[in-house]
């Protein structure tokens, strides 16, 4: 079973993801199923899935009946090491939401900047984020995001969020 980090600058913290249930992972994806961290009256369950080779987290979050309630999509550097099985994901600050009648929030690029200001994170992290950021969003605005990670959870595993 691997282990999974996130590591996050702004607020500085290292969060262990590996009771997270582990539903499916090659080489480009990692597929968990999870329930938030700090109990939250909206949010019950959520699936994610981290696409390894494009640096992206996007999580399907559900209520208690787990309908969907938003996307939500992180941007993350990812280490993999193979002799730990464990998985590093840095979270790089922006985030990008998707609510179900398609609009779409860009959060916390105030963080990513204050964060390379204050020598947190890498010129590379920070052009890194900015790239991934952009190579999202143009996706969510030319083509069915939402649908199209959820038919890579449905495939891989079966299970899909309820929209």
């Amino acid at each position: 079973m691997p282990k999974i980090y996130r590591i996050r600058y702004i607020p500085s913290e290292t969060i262990n993801l590996s009771a997270d249930r582990l539903l499916y992972r090659d080489e480009k994806h990692l597929i968990t199923e999870w329930e938030p961290i700090k109990p939250r009256d909206d949010v019950r369950h959520g699936i994610s899935c981290v696409f390894l080779d494009k640096g992206w987290k996007i999580s399907a979050f559900l209520d208690e009946s787990r309908k969907l309630i938003y996307w939500y999509c992180d941007i993350v550097d990812i280490e993999y090491n193979r002799e730990t099985d464990s998985y590093l994901l840095y979270d790089l600050l922006v985030d990008i939401k998707i609510l179900p009648d398609g609009r779409v929030e860009v959060y916390d690029l105030d963080e990513l900047a204050a964060a390379f200001e204050l020598s947190l994170i890498t010129e590379k992290q920070l052009y890194m984020s900015l790239r991934q950021s952009n190579g999202l969003l143009q996706l969510i605005y030319t083509s069915d995001l939402p649908g199209y990670v959820n038919s890579i959870i449905k495939d891989y595993t079966g299970v899909e969020a309820e929209v």
